[in-house]
């Protein structure tokens, strides 16, 4: 019998740990993330045009406006596992209640962002290392503040976007998210188009355009996932339109798991800005100009696999509210394989093609060369960012997401940011090396000590659904083996 609240089919004929499974629930994720990253690097490539100080400024600006964007997508994360937990039990009343709570407390959450950080905008920046007027240009530190408060009014809308896309991964729909993603994206490019460069009678606005570009984008993507999780069909079979009640024990479910995640991935994501503001920067406007440029293509190459382990984590809680703990093992190695031949590739072909591919960002030759030498640190990451992606999926699935902050944390706060920033004083002839060393050594660290985790079966212990009154996913007392 089919379950029609998936888009596949649960027949006992189907084989849940193969490759054929895997990829096409995989696939619209996969697709979507692509686009995204597509789409944002379209973005920073018409920003470039505007000159090099335009480039050296959307993504500082954007790793700070991210900061707490962070901090939600990872605690949204928890949405997938209990969504698709609750789905494997059979609970699908309880898989939209808990998508109303996660809307509740996102838009809660970011009006009080906006609320702090909007006024801040400007002291944040001056008040960055390495945005020094003897190094940066003033003007960089406008278009960060002009850009940065455009997307905190964005991340308001942006909740019910990352909400959705963990709800219909979670029933295992996929393909709702690809669409409506793609509808965003679309309207995001050509507004950004419009507004950057003043086509069609519109002012050129120049970086301001590519911030209200990507607002309109996420605007017009809200919408239609809101007005799909409310149709008939979701309805009928989730209830979606009788769940709006408040229910604090599912946000504390959601925040238990959720917390961690959130944290350990605003963690990542600040000292990856202190790569960029503190180390990088201090190297002038030609080294974060190729830094924005590498991490752009960096984010092309690890988006893919992001959207494997976002399918892997559907599965594996699936797996898990089903009682089948030992598929997820399966699960995971076939999306492992994957993972680690497409980032093999792509690592070959960062240190094979690394001067023209920054010839397509700049034709600054400082920026070209600083980029070319970047781009050998990102080839060496690539294998250890798949390891750490997927099994990160996987845990995510279990909710063993406290592991993952832990992890998570000593490699961003210890490695990257201690580490990069010691290799700076004691080696200063590495230059602005020295942090992208520390970073491929921070990637690499994380995605073993994930991989021995995993290895480890504890994740198998947790039971979300065991209520206790500790703040943490519980482990009961069965191993299994």
């Amino acid at each position: 019998m089919t379950d029609k609240s998936s888009l596949l089919s649960q027949s006992h004929d189907v084989d849940e740990t193969s490759l054929r499974y895997m990829l096409k629930l995989a696939a619209p994720m996969v697709i979507t993330t692509i686009s995204f990253t597509i789409m944002q690097f379209v973005d920073r490539f018409m920003v470039s045009r505007l000159g090099t100080d335009a480039l050296a400024a959307i993504l500082p600006a954007g790793f700070v406006s991210f900061l707490p964007g962070a901090f939600a997508v990872g605690a949204m994360a928890s949405l997938n596992t209990f969504v698709s937990q609750s789905l494997g039990r059979g609970d699908k009343q309880d898989c939209s209640n808990y998508y109303w709570q996660a809307v509740y407390m996102g838009i809660v959450y970011f009006a009080i962002m906006v609320a702090i950080m909007s006024p801040a905008a400007r002291w944040i920046f001056e008040k960055m290392m390495g945005q020094r007027p003897d190094i940066v240009d003033p003007r960089v530190v406008d278009m960060e503040v002009t850009y940065l408060r455009i997307m905190l009014y964005a991340h308001v809308l942006a909740v019910i976007n990352w909400a959705s896309s963990q709800f219909f991964m979670g029933i295992h729909r996929p393909i709702i998210t690809l669409c409506t993603s793609l509808c965003g994206q679309v309207v995001n490019v050509a507004a950004n188009y419009v507004l950057i460069f003043g086509k069609l009678g519109f002012p050129r606005w120049e970086i301001k355009g590519a911030g209200w570009g990507t607002f309109i984008g996420i605007a017009v993507a809200a919408a239609i996932n809101m007005a799909v999780f409310l149709s008939a069909g979701i309805n009928g079979t989730f209830k979606s339109r009788r769940t709006l009640n408040i229910d604090f024990s599912k946000m504390y479910d959601l925040l238990k798991v959720g917390l961690p995640a959130g944290f350990g991935l605003m963690v990542n994501v600040a000292f990856w800005g202190v790569i960029v503001f503190g180390l990088v920067g201090r190297f002038g406007k030609e080294a974060l100009a190729a830094t924005s440029a590498v991490l752009s293509y960096s984010s092309v190459s690890v988006m893919p696999v992001v959207g494997i382990a976002t399918a892997l984590t559907a599965v594996v809680g699936k797996t898990i509210g089903t009682g089948r703990k030992n598929l997820a093992i399966k699960q995971t190695s076939v999306c492992l394989r994957i993972a680690l031949v497409y980032m093999g590739l792509v690592g070959v072909c960062f240190f094979v093609f690394r001067s023209a591919l920054m010839k397509f960002w700049s034709s600054d030759p400082d920026v070209i060369k600083v980029g070319a030498n970047i781009l050998i640190c990102a080839a060496v990451y690539q294998v250890f960012h798949a390891a750490r992606t997927i099994y990160s999926g996987s845990l995510r699935g279990a909710g063993d997401t406290v592991w993952l902050a832990i992890v998570s944390t000593i490699g961003a706060g210890v490695i990257l940011g201690l580490g990069g920033w010691l290799v700076v004083k004691l080696v200063p002839r590495l230059e602005y090396m020295g942090p992208w060393i520390a970073a491929a050594v921070s990637i690499a660290a994380v995605g073993l000590a994930n991989r021995w985790r995993f290895k480890s079966n504890r994740w198998m212990k947790i039971d979300l659904f065991k209520r206790r009154a500790l703040g943490i996913p519980v482990e009961d007392g069965a191993v299994v083996e």
